[in-house]
This record gives C-alpha cells, sequence and structure tokens, in this order.
C-alpha cells in the first residue's frame, strides 16, 4: 500500500534571473512500513522536499498525498490539524519542551490532540529505546542520544502515517549516531512504521530499505538496502 506520494512536485523561488528551482519534478512513491533515506549535498533540495512532505511549505506545482490525503490542497488550520495527527517528526535539533520531563515530551502532541494515551503501547515504545529509567527526568539531564531517543518516542506515541526525520544524527557523534538510527530502524519495523529520513550522510544513509539522491531538486538515483 501507498502511504506517501508526490507527483510532479516543484518549489521554485524568485522570478526571471533570480529564479530558483528548488524541487524541479520530484515523483515519489513510499510504502507502507518502509524505511526511505533521501540523501543529497546541501543545497541539494532534500530539505525543502521534506518540508513539502510534511506539510511545513506549499508546493508551486504538483500533489502530495499522505494517506491518501492530498495535503498541497488544504488550507493553513486544516493542514496544521492533519500533520498533527497523521504526521510525526524528528529533529536534527530534538525540538523538546525543556519543562516537560521525557514521558511527558513523548505524549504531549497526543494530549494536544485532545486524545486518549494509549499507555500499553507508549510503555512499550519507551522499553524498546532504552528509556524506561529516564521518564522522569528532564532533557537537560539527558545526553544527546537519549533526547533523540525520546524525540523518537514522541514520533511515533502518536501512531502517525508517516514519520520524517531530518537530519536525526546531525548533531551526534558517529558511534550515537549508528545506535540511534539502528533503534530508529528496528522501532519503525516493531511498530510497523513508515518513515523518510533526510541526510547527508551516506553511511547513514545505507540503513535504510531504500536510499534515493536528489540533486538539484531532482531524484538522480534509487538503490536498496545500500545496494545499486
Amino acid at each position: 500500500m501507498i502511504i506517501l506520494e508526490t507527483n510532479g512536485l516543484k518549489k521554485y523561488y524568485g522570478e526571471g534571473e533570480s529564479l530558483v528551482k528548488a524541487l524541479d519534478g520530484v515523483d515519489l512513491k513510499v510504502e507502507q512500513g518502509e524505511f526511505v533515506s533521501i540523501v543529497g549535498t546541501s543545497g541539494s533540495g532534500k530539505s525543502t522536499l521534506l518540508h513539502m512532505l510534511g506539510g511545513l511549505d506549499y508546493p508551486t506545482e504538483g500533489k502530495v498525498l499522505v494517506d491518501g490525503k492530498d495535503i498541497s490542497s488544504l488550507k493553513e488550520d486544516a493542514l496544521a490539524i492533519f500533520r498533527r495527527r497523521k504526521i510525526g517528526f524528528v529533529f536534527q535539533s530534538y525540538n523538546l519542551v525543556p519543562v516537560l520531563n521525557v514521558f511527558e515530551n513523548i505524549v504531549f502532541p497526543i494530549q494536544l490532540d485532545g486524545n486518549q494515551i494509549d499507555h500499553g503501547y507508549v510503555d512499550k515504545i519507551i522499553k524498546t529505546l532504552g528509556l524506561e529509567t529516564k521518564t522522569d527526568s528532564l532533557p537537560s539531564q539527558l545526553s544527546g542520544g537519549q533526547q533523540q531517543r525520546v524525540a523518537i518516542a514522541r514520533a511515533l506515541a502518536a501512531k502517525p502515517a508517516i514519520i520524517l526525520a531530518d537530519e536525526p544524527t546531525g548533531n551526534l557523534d558517529s558511534g550515537t549516531s549508528q545506535d540511534v538510527l539502528g533503534l530508529l530502524k528496528v522501532t519503525a519495523r516493531k511498530f510497523e512504521q513508515t518513515i523518510v529520513m533526510i541526510t547527508h550522510n551516506e553511511e547513514i544513509a545505507q540503513l535504510a530499505d531504500r536510499m534515493i539522491r536528489i540533486e538539484d531538486g531532482k531524484i538522480v538515483t534509487e538503490s536498496r538496502e545500500g545496494k545499486a
């Protein structure tokens, strides 16, 4: 089942001689439960693509479909609600609420939406990510790797259609990066989650089921399990 799809996706900035084609006709399909990495250098368009996929910005042309819904046609209020309910985010900077403890950070998006917390499900996520002894800790009391685990747990807890990870290991050392990405892959499979990860690190990108390379706003190559 296709859970995420783009059709002729374009994002242009400026006009005339100043025109920048950040995305120039991207067609992408992601299956439910798939872990896809999108790799590219700075300025390749990968971050712009993530913003389009997550409904953080509107395309100049084309469509973005998440769980069958064309989010590029939604108005801002409706898009914000859809994004909160259907899309989980894991950012490089963690984006945890400093005054909330680990457990409160994990369930915060669920409470924000007025939904009941599935405590059994959340407990499984916490245990899988090795956070059971840290639930009462504040973000400032955690290492970078632990904070990123909390961010992953928060993204999983709301049971979104897709999880978008933006350079999730950018602030971590290489060893911790491997640990966090390994956990991300394990949890995605265990909880049948779909993940699209943006990264400039090819070694990290190859941990995904499928690696997509983007250059000058276009998809240029694809490979599976690190193989062409």
